[in-house]
């Protein structure tokens, strides 16, 4: 008989096969999506309006806009199938080259601020559920309110208008380090992780202070709908049988809440927390531009705005193969949870 992570395992492998299509989908999608933009990209890498017609001609050759759609999207198919997303006209790189170098940074601001938020909205969510209709019930929800309200952009201009330009608490927001300390030999691309492996905590202090705005920035957002399903949840244990059995035989309150309830109000919270984590992946293109972050969103962002089709494909298509990722992580997640969702 199949374990109980056995068959968690195998609904993934599942999960991953019946994913295809959809990723088949949001490839074709975005290729017939950029090539209906207003904008000749080839007037734009070339000299500019004014530039010749041969050079505009050999540009529009370059980037095989000199086919008609069909061909263009046989060949696209084609090079993504042998692992080749394009090459950037902005950087004159690979596409998968400047990804793969742009990725950690992004990924590391999107963990930082999903740990924040985690670490922010569980204990509000039980505590707003261990005292319904409270003072303190009310304060959690205003200010869930507030943090939904208020765009990211907003709140990371607020954040370094108050810590770097008043309080002179934080760096200054260029980027993910300062211009005066050596960057660490490159290992993973996360630069906290990289600093801790060659032991240079000093470095490690400075990534961790460039972090620390534009996570919060991102966190504030989505600490209302992770507080919000706690909360929910939370309510929904605590009114339960096996609560009420569990408090009957005379458990102590504590074990009662953190044990049985939260254990169970908890599967909500990591089907939310993967859905959160996906979108702002996606969507921290603003606190990018704010902070100067060199993520991969600010970098689809430039490339949208120039019309290069290549690396908007390419992050398109990263950010739906990494939604599947999340989802599989949620699903095994799941399953080691709450054993029961594993058997079939």
């Amino acid at each position: 008989m199949m374990t109980g992570f056995g068959t968690t395992m195998v609904r993934a492998g599942r999960r991953l096969l019946s994913s295809l299509p959809a990723l088949f989908g949001v490839l074709v999608f975005t290729f017939l999506l950029m090539r209906v933009l207003p904008g000749d990209p080839a007037v734009f890498f070339a000299s500019g309006p004014n530039a010749g017609k041969e050079e505009i001609e050999q540009i529009r050759k370059q980037m095989g806009l000199d086919k008609s759609v069909p061909e263009q999207l046989v060949f696209y198919l084609s090079d993504i199938g042998h692992g080749n997303l394009g090459r950037s006209m902005m950087t004159g790189q690979p596409v998968l080259k400047d990804l793969r170098e742009r990725l950690p940074a992004s990924l590391e601001l999107t963990f930082t601020a999903l740990l924040i938020a985690l670490i922010a909205a569980v204990p509000l969510g039980v505590i707003a559920a261990l005292r319904p209709g409270s003072v303190v019930d009310h304060g959690v929800r205003l200010f869930c309110a507030l943090g939904v309200c208020v765009p990211t952009f907003v709140s990371g201009l607020l954040l370094i208008y108050v810590f770097y330009y008043l309080l002179g608490l934080a760096p200054d927001p260029t980027g993910r380090i300062d211009v005066f300390t050596s960057l660490p030999p490159q290992r993973t691309g996360f630069l906290m992780v990289d600093f801790l492996l060659v032991g240079d905590f000093e470095g490690w202090w400075t990534a961790a202070r460039q972090l620390i705005l534009p996570a919060v920035s991102m966190a504030l957002f989505v600490i209302a709908p992770l507080a919000r399903i706690t909360r929910a949840s939370m309510l929904v244990s605590l009114g339960s049988d096996f609560v009420r059995t569990a408090r009957s035989v005379g458990l102590s309150w504590r074990k009662v809440v953190v044990t049985y309830a939260l254990r169970n109000a908890i599967l909500p919270v990591i089907t939310i927390a993967g859905i959160v984590f996906s979108t702002m992946l996606g969507a921290n293109v603003l606190v990018e531009k704010v902070f100067s972050w060199p993520g991969v969103a600010s970098y689809a962002l430039d490339a949208l705005l120039s019309s290069d089709y290549a690396p908007v494909q390419g992050f398109v298509l990263l950010m739906a193969s990494l939604f599947v990722l999340v989802n599989l992580v949620v699903d095994i997640c799941y399953g080691i949870a709450d054993p029961r969702v594993s058997i079939e």
